[in-house]
């Protein structure tokens, strides 16, 4: 009992890499990193060293080997290899007569670790290639250990031939395909997401080269009035005087279009949530007059400041207020309303619509990933905008009734500007 207890534990190690990938890539539009590789896999490595089994005082067997191909495979040479001088010196550590033989089977393990490797890397098949490697381990393990303790080997066969094989085959299956699948569907969610802003951002662009287009016209046309009477002075002045406001609000809308498009990048400000929603709204506007719906925003008179990074902040509101959009085009007298005030040390802002509405099955699955009420729709966009409010520590909830509309309610912690 005491055997299995110390196997299931070995089990467990072999799986922490998985377990904090998921806690703290969760929430992250980024995949792994190789520092990340090395903390877990340094950190598994440790505890599994710690809590190793054995059944004679200093012969100890772990999955460290299983740790080293994981870096190995996931870090590159350089991580494998320091994670193994590390598990070489805190087995040196540990000491007891098995440990120069422990010496010997890590560097057989790496040997093969290596020559897998690029195969393993190279291949489809990497279920297979992951079996062989455990298979290997256990081989090496087994027949380096009788080799030079034959005798503790005969009195402990069985031990050797069930325990060791499992933690080697099991350690390594369970670890290497569930964080396969981790980071294989963390790319696939970024590769949507990304797409999805881009779908986005040029459905804005073209509504915005529509836009543009009216006071271009209208410079033009002051333009002409002024080299047909270019000796009005007063006349003159004026038409420059709109035109430099035109210009003028085109170049700032223009301005937060692009600052919208660039990459986000990671960091977290105070910013006012009424200023924001001015700045997109102006940039959503000519979409909203491109498909007959009114944007009406009812902003509250004090600055309303959070905790927020503002670049994520403006995507967010620009994925709302898009889906609130399209969801009001095939709506006669279609209306979109944003209203913000603070309620109880938090600050509330209210997306509603007059559009298709939603039955409560919809209202269940928003969020998801890849759920949405659009035909083409992937649901990405809806997906990212809940993990970027939830990282701030805000809370979305939704009421909304089909054919009527849907009002989206998205709570931040209000933070009392300095």
């Amino acid at each position: 009992m005491s055997l299995l207890k110390e196997l299931i534990l070995q089990m467990f190690f072999a799986l922490t890499p998985f377990v904090l990938f998921n806690i703290y890539y969760r929430d992250r539009m980024r995949n792994y990193s190789r520092c990340f590789i090395l903390v877990t896999s340094s950190v598994c490595m440790f505890l599994a060293m710690t809590f190793a089994s054995s059944v004679n005082e200093g012969i100890i067997f772990d999955i460290r080997h299983v740790i080293v191909f994981f870096a190995l495979i996931y870090g590159g040479v350089r991580i494998a290899l320091i994670v193994l001088i590390e598990s070489a010196l805190y087995r040196f550590y540990l000491g007891g007569e098995g440990t120069w033989v422990a010496m010997l089977v890590m560097a057989a393990t790496f040997a093969i670790s290596l020559l897998i490797y690029q195969r393993y890397k190279a291949s489809y098949r990497k279920t297979l290639f992951t079996l062989l490697t455990g298979a290997l381990f256990s081989l090496i393990d087994l027949g380096l250990t009788y080799f030079n303790f034959p005798t503790y080997v005969s009195h402990q066969l069985p031990y050797h031939v069930l325990v060791i094989p499992v933690q080697n085959f099991v350690g390594i299956w369970l670890l290497m395909s569930l964080f396969s699948k981790c980071v294989s569907d963390k790319e696939l969610f970024i590769r949507h997401a990304q797409n999805e802003k881009i779908e986005t951002m040029s459905h804005v662009a073209a509504s915005l080269a529509h836009e543009v287009r009216n006071p271009l016209t209208a410079v033009k046309g002051f333009l002409r009035l002024i080299q047909e009477d270019p000796g009005n002075i007063a006349k003159t002045d004026q038409y420059i005087r709109i035109s430099m406001d035109e210009i003028q609000r085109t170049e700032a809308i223009l301005t937060e279009y692009l600052a919208l498009s660039k990459p986000l990048k990671e960091r977290t400000e105070l910013i006012d949530v009424c200023e924001q929603l001015h700045v997109v709204r102006e940039v959503m506007l000519p979409f909203a007059n491109m498909n007959n719906v009114e944007l009406e925003l009812q902003a509250y008179e004090k600055p309303v400041t959070i905790m927020a990074n503002p670049d994520e902040f403006k995507q967010v509101l620009v994925n709302f207020i898009k889906n609130a959009i399209e969801a009001c085009a095939e709506t006669a007298k279609g209306k979109v309303s944003l209203s913000l005030f603070i309620e109880k040390n938090n600050a509330l802002l209210v997306i509603k619509d007059n559009g298709i509405g939603m039955d409560e099955g919809q209202i269940r699955r928003l969020g998801t990933i890849y759920f949405s009420t659009k035909t083409s729709g992937t649901g990405l966009g809806l997906t990212y905008s809940y993990h970027v409010i939830h990282t701030f520590g805000g809370s979305v909830s939704v009421s909304s009734k089909p054919k009527v509309g849907t009002k989206f309610t998205i709570t931040f912690p209000y933070h009392q500007p300095q």
